[in-house]
């Protein structure tokens, strides 16, 4: 139970970290498809992303000792499950807790998220399910059996041909079982014929700030990370690795410049270009704007969590009030609108309707 409570926990913390770091260019994907990105829809891909980690870890996970490790077999009489499932009906005991209908009822289970993902979110049926559920299925028995592609010198759980069969119908199932939804959870992602033009409405603007938010802290760790490793494998300075402060420093600056040249190069930052929409119109000098555009969004968080000691709370502030100011008769454009003069505008259409 505990193993199986830790590999759940990893698919989620793995299913996680890729979450975060495809997050801009999946907003930027659905706002380019459909022109929205509805909030069940993205909990829906969430659950999608932790699901097929799941898959991975509790197939593959945990990884044997190569020194302590047994050969396992294999299985390839496809029938071998119907007689598994005859022995432990005429056995005595309870059916439902037989290891062997236990090891079915579970491979089946195990995909039936993949039928209702591939209907909700891909709009396919029964034949597209069962496919995927066969070759995602045989990706993983094989990656079994050959002891991950050689890492180990046999494999280290049974090759079961059963599973390919169990995994694929519990993928049909699911597909079916999905019908059962409404059909608006059921709708695909709104058609490109509504791309061209929206509202710029709160909940994208929200997109637009926490894509922005997410564009920075992926810019300023991966910096981190080279400048560690350049640190510890070029300069072999251990002290400055263990201290963090130079791989610190060069992230936030990163994050920092990286952000503004955007911002300066485009007029827009990353987050209003994957969600489509632009301050444009006002009086004032061009670059003037940009820079107030910049200093009023992610820029001005960046800068005050730069500052030293308790000064770097401010940032905070600064968040809160700039999620507040999205919600009262201001408008969508908030703190960036009021700073560069400028109207929140679909960047598609050129003009907004702001609620």
């Amino acid at each position: 139970m505990r193993d199986q409570l830790v590999l759940a926990l990893l698919a989620v913390l793995i299913g996680g970290i890729v979450g975060f770091l495809l997050f801009v260019p999946f907003v930027a994907a659905s706002y380019r498809r459909g022109g929205r990105l509805p909030l069940s829809r993205l909990a829906m891909w969430s659950a999608a992303l932790v699901y097929f980690w799941a898959i991975w870890t509790y197939t593959l996970l945990p990884l044997p000792d190569p020194d302590t490790m047994v050969c396992a077999g294999v299985n390839l009489n496809p029938a071998q499950f119907v007689a598994d499932i005859l022995e432990a009906i005429s056995a005595p005991g309870a059916f439902l807790t037989n290891p062997a209908v236990l090891q079915l009822l579970l491979n089946v289970a195990l995909f039936v998220p993949l039928g209702c993902f591939v209907r909700v979110l891909g709009q396919r049926g029964v034949v597209v399910s069962a496919v995927l559920g066969l070759s995602i299925s045989a990706i993983v028995e094989f990656t079994q059996l050959t002891g991950v592609w050689g890492l180990y010198p046999c494999a280290y759980r049974v090759f079961d041909v059963d599973d390919l069969l169990t995994n694929t119908i519990g993928a049909v199932i699911g597909s079916l079982l999905a019908l059962a939804l409404p059909r608006a959870m059921r709708a695909g992602v709104a058609s490109t014929s509504a791309a061209p033009g929206g509202e710029v409405t709160r909940g994208r603007r929200i997109y637009a700030m926490v894509s922005d938010l997410v564009a920075a802290l992926i810019i300023q760790g991966s910096t981190g990370i080279l400048v560690q490793l350049w640190l510890q494998f070029v300069v072999q300075d251990r002290s400055a690795v263990i201290a963090g402060t130079i791989a610190g420093v060069t992230g936030t600056l990163a994050a920092i410049i990286g952000t503004l040249a955007v911002v300066m190069a485009t007029g827009r930052t990353i987050g209003d270009i994957a969600v489509g929409v632009r301050f444009a119109g006002g009086p004032g000098d061009e670059w003037v704007a940009r820079l107030m555009r910049y200093l009023g969004g992610i820029g001005g968080y960046l800068l005050l969590s730069a500052l030293p000691g308790g000064w770097g709370g401010l940032a905070f502030v600064f968040a809160v009030l700039s999620l507040v100011l999205v919600f009262t008769r201001i408008g969508p454009g908030g703190l960036p609108g009021l700073l560069a003069r400028r109207r929140l505008s679909d960047a598609r259409r050129g003009a907004s309707r702001p609620r």
